[in-house]
């Protein structure tokens, strides 16, 4: 059996993240749905007709509201806002002080069959202030960019810290950062995607759709695409003033398959596509058109699939499914905050604990293993120039030949684990997901090496004689320690001696963290390497969503437990 694989990034990670790729529901999703949705020819004709109801009620000479709203990044006035803030801060008797003014701007476009589902398109923008005082922590914001607010505010943060540091048994330390005065990082991109019409987007999934479903069997087609686009003014009382542009660019498609007397359907995703720091270019490299009637051919090919024999194979995992087991079973037990205690939110805390237990002792996987954690990976969600309280963007081991040793860090956390690591500085860790969110430790990029034989996908399947290749993400669970955990996947085919026989489902592997990790024999090489990742992975009460990529090669993992959830 020959499988056709496309050698291009993964899917969105899990139910905790905020948003999503759109989600088929097949014959099971009501009419009323439907009739919410709109055709293309009505969609330009009801948006062109709101518009020009617009201009007439809009007296001529009237700002537009870009033009109305507050500076714009690149602006010498936000910088003399940022410094009367931190000021005023000082004035208040902060002995450190940051602020950071956000301007955020998602689109998301949805579409089903040859209708348009959904449009988005939000900007906000405003401004936080966050300040120690007294050795405690205190944070304000406000969407107000005038200088009283920016002074109000500022001195709200300081309030707020001295009145936290009734209650804090240790002070901040902060460590040490250099000033970086005229900082300046944008995302690499070839093509703004909020300069690309609307209509040309709408084309693009139309027409995806239409090709997934010309194959015989494929009743329902969906596809999407969201970006992002968040331009950020950090300054310090430390004398960093940075400016920042982050892009990120995500299509999606989902194809459902329905049984001719409607018993049965199956939906094929878009396990091989990422989002991915890049431009409106990317979303024309994956080529949604062409990829859709392979989505859809799996999609029928699913409903007579046979069901898996439950027992002990070898697994070989595509990067599009490995990718949100990495996330799970080292990104999350990896934050030095959760490991500790001092958050529990979504993901639970972690049994890499304690920290003097664990660095440099504990063994993840086998020699072969090397996680890396990074934050300056070309098209990587969580790739920047510096993070949000200044720490230029860092790169650094967690895993280190299969032996755990190091964790996530920022400028407060790095010194409660200093003497156990040796290192003195944060690694970059510090992020809010806009302007009206305290910064605090969130996930960079964390990776999977590739292995130094450079095996590719076919040679990993060869070596195989009893085993299962997994592509894209499924359904799964793994408890709050990050520790016993269920991974399902998008499609399955089963390995008999080095082959590819049959397609199969109802499936999902089981196993703990150090089991499953030391189980890994093979890694495919620097050439199968593909990044996989989530635009929303949530942490943090209030809630706030991060954007993060996993990167891994193919890779396989002996004597893993599978199951058939569909008899569980």
């Amino acid at each position: 059996m020959k499988l056709d694989l496309v050698g291009i990034p993964v899917v969105e990670c899990e139910r905790e993240f905020a948003g999503g790729g759109p989600t088929e529901q097949g014959p099971r999703i009501p009419e009323s749905r439907e009739s919410m949705s709109i055709s293309r020819r009505s969609f330009v004709q009801q948006t062109s007709a709101a518009a020009a109801a617009a201009a007439a009620v809009i007296p001529a000479g009237t700002p537009r509201l870009a033009a109305m709203q507050q500076p714009q990044q690149g602006d010498p006035s936000l910088k003399l806002l940022a410094m009367r803030g931190l000021d005023a801060a000082r004035s208040a008797g902060a002995e450190y002080a940051d602020i950071r003014i956000v301007d955020l701007r998602t689109q998301s476009v949805q579409t089903r069959n040859q209708r348009v589902t959904r449009l988005g398109d939000d900007e906000t923008l405003g401004f936080g202030v966050r300040a120690v005082a007294n050795g405690a922590w205190g944070f304000a914001a406000s969407p107000v960019l005038e200088r009283g607010e920016v002074v109000k505010v500022a001195r709200q943060a300081v309030t707020q810290a001295l009145a936290n540091s009734r209650a804090i048994r240790d002070p901040v330390s902060l460590a040490p950062v250099r000033a970086y005065p005229d900082g300046f990082w944008a995302t690499a991109i070839q093509q703004d995607p909020f300069e690309v019409p609307i209509e040309e987007k709408i084309d693009l999934l139309l027409e995806a759709n239409q090709a997934a479903l010309a194959v015989n069997g494929a009743r329902f087609a969906s596809s999407g695409m969201r970006f992002v686009r968040q331009r950020t003014t950090f300054a310090s009382t430390e004398g960093s003033v940075i400016e920042q542009t982050v892009v990120r660019t995500y299509p999606t498609m989902s194809v459902t398959a329905v049984a001719s007397d409607n018993s049965d359907f199956q939906t094929r995703a878009s396990g091989e596509i990422a989002p991915m720091g890049l431009g409106y270019e990317y979303v024309r490299d994956v080529n949604l058109i062409s990829s859709a009637p392979r989505w859809a051919r799996q999609a029928v090919e699913k409903l007579s699939a046979a069901p898996v024999e439950p027992g002990a194979y070898d697994l070989v995992l595509h990067p599009s499914n490995l990718f949100l087991t990495i996330h799970e079973s080292i990104g999350h037990p990896t934050e030095l905050d959760r490991a500790l205690g001092y958050e529990a939110n979504y993901a639970g805390t972690s049994f890499l604990y304690p920290p003097n237990e664990m660095i440099g002792r504990f063994r993840y996987g086998p020699e072969i293993m090397n996680v890396q954690a990074d934050r300056t990976q070309h098209g990587a969600l969580a790739t920047v120039g510096w993070d949000d309280e200044g720490v230029p963007a860092d790169s650094w081991p967690i895993i280190k030949d299969g032996v755990f040793v190091d964790y996530q860090t920022t400028r407060d956390q790095v010194g409660w684990i200093s003497d156990l690591t040796g290192v003195t500085q944060s690694h970059g860790c510090s992020h809010a997901q806009s302007w009206d969110r305290v910064q605090f430790q969130r996930m960079p990029n964390v990776s999977l090496l590739p292995g130094a034989e450079g095996y590719s996908l076919e040679d990993i399947i060869e070596a195989t004689d009893n085993g299962i290749l997994i592509i894209g993400r499924g359904s799964y669970s793994i408890d709050q320690q990050r520790y016993n955990f269920q991974f399902g996947g998008q499609v399955f085919f089963e390995i008999k001696g080095g082959q590819l026989t049959r397609m199969l489902k109802d499936l999902a592997y089981q196993g703990t963290t150090p089991e499953f990790w030391n189980s890994l024999d093979m890694l495919g090489g620097a050439s199968t390497y593909e990044l996989g990742g989530t635009f929303g992975d949530a942490k943090g009460q209030p809630a706030q969503a991060n954007a993060v990529s996993h990167g891994c090669p193919p890779s396989r993992f002996r004597n893993v437990q599978v199951i058939d959830p569909s008899k569980a």
